[in-house]
């Protein structure tokens, strides 16, 4: 029997790979099937079940906090360093700084004005015996001098996020200072921050099982009947984020970038839909940060923007939701507000934004405005039960804010690549850690 020739092997199909489904099909089967799992845990008592579901969810986050520490770091630090290669790199940061708390003001008006109108506190049956101190708190004080670390060991051991801003941020702007010297250093940097989005990307990945488990856990543990209680501030908070997301945003890019806000959703996405199922903007970095170069912002001021905005940049955590959990606990425990009880609000949820971090939740950023007001701590208690549900929606805003501020400003500056952005389209998560989607061009102002 003869062997086949070379010209025959060369002929050959290579066999094709199975095709996997669409990562936006993934999600939503994961989706399904922990809402099915869930309701079979908790209605038929099905412990084993209710049992693999938190391990799944709990693995996921715990895989995507493993990553957040030094990825957080690298990031900071090489964005500020990034912007050597950008001109007018101080005016884009403060301009990025500034399109960040105008958008914020927007977010918590938004917050306020459907607070007020719907009360969102009244009706709901919850009382102020329901709540409970929370395991960790936020206050001024604590914001101001929690930045400063006394080691460098303990912001990554315990996950102190601004922290590691802070010590990303110093080793930065020393790095810049250096100017040739710190070259090794950048280097160094640089890899260790592709080698962490690649392994992120992995991560990303596993987003299908994760988003099964984490709905799945939500479903068995707290069931339907808790939406009851808490139906206005859900829809508040599900209404002033679509607002933001779909309102705020398409009109500031139509009508100060000047750009079609479609073409951005269609990019964007993937990195919306990833920070809606992930509860984490810093989980989301990577894909975020691809979505906002696809859309013609250049690599190195997207570089700086997208993870300063990941760890500073929460209209949903920082701006509608503290400013909705204040009214709720206020009503709850029947405390009167005043006009400077909400300017206060406006305050901390434009300054202490920082304070969310990227991370899962807002626990920290309620117990700082809770607290600033002097409303009791107790009410955070009364929200930690929703916010599982509540989050999904937050981050999405989130995520969508860190990508769209950055080509607000790159318009602004006429440093955005038209052609780039007009042609931008979707892609798959699948196959998005190897996308070799080309840089946008470097356009200098005219």
């Amino acid at each position: 029997m003869s062997s086949p020739s070379p010209t025959q092997d060369a002929r050959t199909p290579a066999p094709r790979r199975r095709a996997l489904p669409p990562f936006w099909a993934q999600i939503l089967l994961g989706l399904v099937f922990g809402v099915l799992f869930g309701w079979i845990a908790r209605n038929w008592n099905v412990d084993w079940l209710g049992r693999t579901l938190d391990e799944i969810g709990g693995t996921f986050v715990q895989l995507l906090q493993l990553a957040v520490g030094p990825l957080v770091f690298f990031a900071i630090a090489v964005s500020i360093t990034n912007l050597r290669n950008v001109s007018n790199a101080a005016r884009l940061a403060g301009r990025t700084l500034l399109w960040f708390l105008i958008t914020s003001l927007i977010a918590v008006a938004i917050g306020l004005t459907l607070g007020l109108l719907t009360n969102p506190g009244d009706g709901t049956g919850l009382t102020p015996a329901d709540g409970e101190l929370p395991e960790s708190e936020g206050s001024w004080l604590d914001f101001l001098t929690g930045m400063i670390p006394t080691n460098v060991v303990t912001p990554f051991a315990d996950l102190e996020v601004l922290q590691i801003v802070f010590l990303a941020a110093v080793t930065g702007i020393a790095a810049l200072r250096l100017g040739e010297r710190a070259a090794p250093l950048i280097s160094f940097g640089e890899t260790v921050l592709a080698l962490l989005q690649k392994v992120l990307w992995w991560i990303i990945r596993l987003a299908p099982l994760g988003t099964l488990g984490l709905i799945g856990r939500a479903i068995n543990e707290y069931g339907w009947d808790l939406l009851g209680d808490y139906a206005t501030f859900t829809a508040d908070v599900y209404i002033g984020c679509a607002l933001v997301l779909f309102g705020v945003y398409p009109l500031l890019l139509r009508f100060v970038a000047g750009v079609d806000p479609l073409r951005f959703f269609r990019a964007a996405w993937p990195a919306i839909q990833l920070a809606f199922v992930s509860r984490s903007s810093v989980g989301t970095l990577p894909v975020t940060q691809k979505v906002t170069e696809r859309l013609g912002v250049q690599r190195d001021y997207a570089s700086f923007a997208v993870p300063f905005g990941a760890t500073t940049k929460m209209d949903g955590c920082a701006a509608i939701y503290p400013s909705l959990a204040a009214i709720f606990v206020a009503e709850i425990f029947d405390v009167s507000l005043g006009i400077q009880d909400y300017i206060l609000i406006v305050f901390v949820s434009v300054i202490g934004s920082a304070a969310t971090a990227g991370l899962t939740g807002a626990t920290v950023m309620t117990t700082l405005t809770l607290s600033t007001l002097g409303l009791p701590l107790e009410g955070v208690g009364l929200l930690l039960a929703i916010d599982p549900v509540l989050d999904m929606m937050r981050t999405a805003t989130n995520v969508a804010g860190q990508a769209a501020v950055p080509v607000i400003v790159a318009a602004r500056e006429r440093i955005l690549d038209h052609d780039t952005y007009n042609s931008a389209t979707s892609f798959e998560i699948n196959e998005a850690e190897t996308d070799d989607h080309h840089e946008p061009k470097v356009k200098t102002p005219a």
